[in-house]
């Protein structure tokens, strides 16, 4: 191990944020190389924010937060009616969520501690399936 790795080479930094009662994950991407002032984008692969109205790939990126339970903090997120970019079983990765706030900004949901499965979740995936999530960076 390294001075910034833990066990089977998990960076430290990812252990610690990991299992931090509410960590949040702040990261901040600005200016433009080619744009002078601020340019403004949620970061996900849309076109919110962009001067000529293209989709911009890249910007800001997103927030993460974890919870203590990903699958029952997204059923509340549910029932309060947000929108879901990716719910826990959707997808590749199962066991964590990206939920959009009010303006659009990607918010990651990650458990606190290990990454568990359940076999449904809130919006009614199964683990063993996942269509509807598309990686809009590419």
């Amino acid at each position: 191990h390294g001075p910034c790795q833990g066990p089977q080479g998990i960076p430290r930094f990812l252990l610690v944020c990991m299992n931090t009662p509410g960590c949040v994950e702040l990261t901040w991407n600005y200016g433009s190389e080619t744009e002078e002032g601020r340019v403004y984008n949620t970061g996900n692969s849309d076109a919110t924010g962009s001067s000529d109205g293209e989709k911009v790939r890249g910007g800001f990126g997103h927030l993460g937060i974890t919870v203590p339970d990903v699958y029952e903090a997204c059923q509340r997120f549910q029932d309060l009616g947000c929108e879901f970019s990716k719910t826990p079983n959707g997808g590749g990765m199962k066991g964590l969520a990206f939920v959009k706030d009010p303006d659009g900004y990607l918010i990651e949901i990650l458990p606190q501690g290990p990454m568990i499965t359940k076999e449904v979740d809130c919006a009614g995936v199964r683990a063993d399936g996942g269509e509807g999530y598309k990686d809009n960076s590419k």
